[in-house]
């Protein structure tokens, strides 16, 4: 029998990880010894937090970070051939989504590998279930362009999007540029646009708030650093 792809969801923050996701992930981790991933330390320790009783020198542990060869991760999935299972593990959140782990997931699907999601935090969803905005028709647009001109001119065009097609438009940013991207919100979208931000989702700092514009620019909270979602609609 051929070995699975399990997609595994890590916490958002130091967040204990059975508060934000069910027993069948602890149940998974404790059965996998093969996993794929970003970072190692931060994996190990994931794994080390959700099962301490994990034996760490029994993993094996395949990178899919910058420095990974294209033709070594065509072969991440062979094991799968003598029926061992594969985990997947993101950075923060769910695999696969706005994460590298989607090359892989592609693979497994090529080689006829059966692909199992587990339920775990996912900062986008959560963001856009707590928005209060169209959540029957979104886009997670990623992150926006870094120079500022050009990041203007892209809020823009989200805006018109998001008024032509009645659709939410989701987008992040590295947190160290949040207050630019806050500033440049604010002084770039029409007064009635709605603007949800919603930064440290799951974590004991959780902050979620929606407002028009006209009052956003009343409004500084400390988005320094902190992972955020944005979601705008006209």
């Amino acid at each position: 029998m051929s070995g699975k792809l399990y997609l595994i969801p890590t916490t958002l923050g130091e967040t204990e990880p059975l508060e934000v996701m069910p027993l069948s992930v602890k149940k998974v981790v404790e059965q996998i010894d093969y996993y794929i991933v970003e970072n190692e330390k931060s994996a190990r320790r994931f794994i080390k937090k959700i099962s301490p009783k994990k034996q760490q020198g029994t993993l094996s542990i395949k990178l899919l970070d910058k420095y990974a060869v294209p033709e070594e991760i065509q072969k991440y999935l062979d094991v799968c051939e003598n029926g061992t299972n594969v985990g997947l593990l993101s950075e923060a959140g769910v695999p696969a989504v706005a994460d590298p782990g989607a090359s892989i997931v592609k693979l497994a699907h090529q080689k006829n590998i059966q692909v199992v999601p587990l339920v775990g935090p996912s900062s986008i969803l959560m963001a856009m279930m707590s928005s209060g905005m169209n959540g029957q028709n979104f886009a997670f647009n990623g992150y926006l362009p870094i120079d500022r001109g050009d990041r203007k001119r892209a809020i823009k065009e989200l805006e018109k999007q998001s008024l032509d097609k009645g659709q939410s438009q989701i987008f992040i940013e590295t947190p160290y540029r949040n207050e630019k991207m806050f500033a440049d919100l604010k002084a770039t979208l029409s007064p009635l646009t709605s603007l949800c931000i919603a930064a440290d989702i799951t974590l004991p700092t959780e902050y979620i708030k929606t407002m028009s514009i006209a009052d956003w620019k009343h409004q500084q909270p400390d988005l320094h650093k902190k992972p955020a979602i944005f979601i705008i609609q006209k």
